[in-house]
């Protein structure tokens, strides 16, 4: 029997941690973070990380795992909620990274390993989309030419194992599901002034500071996890390259942007929408996840 897992995904400054504690109070739950961003040390503010005294509610799992410059990825958050769900933990997994809450509840598609030197062979093709196209015409229709990043996957899974990667695809797609996820998103129709109010709150809370910290320990723009929401154009204000005000602007809009691209992810995941009331609906999930 496949583990049941509850999951309450939405965009930021939704109100998923709000929920995701009363529901794993109830039932005796831990939380897993299903934010990219929340795995990477020193990164709490603008990551709205959970607080101590949360954390000291229920525990939770996900965060703090990596410094800047460190990998983590889809398959390092799969692994960890199998180590969790294998030690018999009920799981509420709470976070807007919808490629993590995707992968928990389908799986990644099996693919041969990066070959770095191929990989910059086939990216010096002055066409690629047409070598992929002879190769495995149906991922190809489905890519736009400029796609280059998966045009390029495709054509080194192709050369690496000798299948297509539409194929690999299709056949992940009619596999059955690794978890029973029993899924909410909660959402708001005030997010925007939410999303506003929440960067006001943590430039309180030393959000300005935090990034200052991040690129005295040699972290700046170069680093992925330095390029997120807010970090990029507070690092650009430190650096002397935009005004604080300014920066603030960028990050406000940026974040709504971000939050309007992850309501788009729902269709994908098949989630009920809730709004604005999540706590009844949550705790009715958590009664159908737990029993």
């Amino acid at each position: 029997m496949i583990p049941s897992v509850l999951v309450l995904g939405g965009p930021t400054a939704a109100g998923k941690t709000a929920a995701s504690l009363e529901v794993a109070e109830r039932w005796g739950a831990v939380v897993l973070s299903a934010d990219a961003m929340q795995v990477y040390r020193g990164m709490d503010v603008g990551t709205a990380k959970a607080s101590a005294e949360e954390r000291a509610r229920v525990p939770h799992f996900g965060l703090d795992l990596r410094e800047p410059d460190e990998p983590f990825d889809a398959g390092d958050f799969v692994e960890l909620a199998d180590q969790l769900l294998a030690e018999g933990r009920r799981l509420v997994v709470a976070g807007g990274t919808s490629f993590y809450l995707s992968a928990l509840i389908r799986g990644l598609v099996r693919t041969p390993p990066v070959d770095q030197a191929l990989r910059a062979e086939l990216e010096a093709l002055a066409d690629p989309w047409s070598a992929l196209q002879a190769v495995d015409p149906a991922l190809a229709a489905r890519l736009h030419p400029n796609d280059r990043v998966r045009i390029v996957r495709g054509l080194e899974v192709f050369q690496s194992g000798g299948v297509r990667l539409s194929e690999l695809q299709a056949a992940h797609a009619a596999a059955p599901d690794r978890v029973r996820a029993v899924g909410l998103w909660l959402d708001r129709d005030d997010l925007d002034a939410r999303i506003d109010a929440r960067v006001e709150q943590m430039m309180a809370q030393g959000y300005l500071d935090e990034v200052r910290a991040l690129m005295a320990r040699g972290y700046g723009p170069s680093h992925k996890p330095m390029q997120s929401l807010g970090y990029r154009h507070l690092c650009a204000h430190l650096l002397g390259a935009l005004p604080l005000d300014a920066a603030l602007a960028l990050t406000r809009r940026d974040t709504r942007r971000f939050a309007r691209k992850q309501r788009t992810w729902l269709r994908g995941l098949g989630f009920p929408r809730v709004l604005p009331d999540h706590l009844p609906a949550a705790l009715a999930a958590g009664a159908h996840a737990f029993g």
